[in-house]
């Protein structure tokens, strides 16, 4: 059989974007650019869905931070968790770029990825790696955080930690009473004590509590290291605990950990699918398992290509709702380990492979993370967090 020309060229394009985006990095070309947009409402760049990414929002982000936290103050943006579910190697790039002073993760294959794309920026590994993998992350330049006398011991000479100090939320960390057995054991083995920094228990609700843990950590008396404490939320609710440097999270994606307030956020991420079917269905017939959603009328109702295996909440079953043409059509029935339905009756003209927004823009209205969590009884962190890393993540 013999395979036209113009299939070929094609083929050799969407291979260059499929291979892309299941890198390290999903910058494309505006060859390959144009050739995806003009596909992104069948194919969907390779998949059944796809996340974007968009450069500019994150930029715009962390400037807001910038100016609010002012020039001495360093910023550290947390690409933990697969960069908040927007894709560690989609995102750090742009960080690295975009003038952030360093990189928090947290686990070593976090870091190690880091390093594997090119990115040289100070980076802090904040959760527990294993003693006999100490050696390879130092190997790698990467620094740690301590609160273990046995990560200490293990630790050769020239490591660069930060001590996380105990001061109320009662995860990891060390006593205020002693860290200074810490900081000797650290010296003795000739470890560089970077930095010393804790963790708000509550600074989302309320800032009392927050003081109380600032003032604790100020009782530590360190000279020349970084001292650090501030999430997103105490960044903008309790500009005393700046420090030396802020970890900036949530807020670097455009979402709120509290309420809106003093800076202008915009959602980085977005997430999109397609119509895998359309189908009739006759009033008094059921949807889905359970038979949990009963047509009152003769229902136009899609089908689509996701479900909670990547990552679309079984909380939204009979209740959430996506974009179509624009326009908001319910989730009816349960949510599938792969698709859910939605109602499409009252939007005419709905077809196969028509573009579907389930997070994000489309048109004038817009789907929120935190109205996903709502409807879920979580947080706007697990919506996105918890994205399979198996989506494609494309930058725009």
């Amino acid at each position: 059989m013999r395979v036209p020309k113009e299939l070929i060229a094609v083929t050799k394009v969407w291979t260059n974007v499929y291979v892309k985006l299941g890198q390290t990095s999903s910058v494309l070309t505006e060859n390959e650019r144009s050739f995806s947009s003009a596909v992104a409402g069948g194919l969907l760049r390779g998949g059944t869905s796809r996340i974007t990414i968009s450069k500019a929002n994150f930029l715009h982000n962390l400037s807001q931070w910038r100016r609010l936290v002012g020039p001495k103050v360093k910023i550290m943006a947390m690409v933990k968790a697969n960069a908040y579910g927007h894709g560690l190697a989609q995102v750090a790039p742009i960080v690295a770029a975009g003038g952030a002073n360093w990189l928090g993760v947290n686990n070593l294959e976090e870091g190690l990825q880091l390093r594997q794309l090119g990115i040289k920026l100070p980076t802090l590994v904040l959760g527990y790696v294993p003693l006999q993998n100490l050696i390879q992350a130092v190997s790698a330049d990467l620094s740690l955080a301590v609160y273990n006398h046995a990560t200490v011991r293990v630790l050769p000479a020239g490591a660069k930690v930060h001590l996380k100090v105990e001061t109320g939320t009662n995860r990891q960390g060390v006593e205020p009473q002693r860290v200074p057995n810490f900081v000797n054991a650290c010296r003795r083995r000739k470890i560089i004590l970077e930095g010393i920094y804790t963790h708000f228990a509550s600074v989302e609700d309320e800032t009392g509590f927050a003081k109380k843990q600032l003032a604790i950590l100020a009782q530590v008396n360190l000279p020349n290291v970084l001292r650090h404490a501030a999430c997103s939320a105490a960044a903008l609710c309790l500009p005393p605990s700046h420090l030396d440097m802020v970890r900036i999270g949530l807020g670097l994606y455009g979402l709120w950990s509290t309420k809106p307030q003093k800076i202008n956020l915009k959602p980085v991420l977005s997430w999109q699918t397609t119509v895998a079917q359309v189908k009739t269905v006759s009033q008094g017939e059921t949807v889905g398992y359970g038979r949990t959603w009963q047509a009152c009328r003769r229902s136009a109702i899609a089908v689509l290509p996701v479900g909670y295996y990547d990552g679309y909440d079984r909380g939204l079953s009979n209740g959430g709702r996506v974009l179509v043409h624009g326009q908001f059509a319910p989730v009816i029935g349960r949510i599938c380990m792969n698709m859910c339905m939605v109602d499409v009756t009252a939007i005419p003209n709905v077809r196969l492979e028509d573009e579907v927004v389930l997070l994000g823009r489309q048109g004038k209205n817009q789907v929120t993370a935190e109205e996903l969590a709502e409807k879920c009884g979580t947080i706007n962190y697990e919506i996105v967090s918890r994205l399979n890393p198996l989506i494609p993540r494309v930058v725009i």
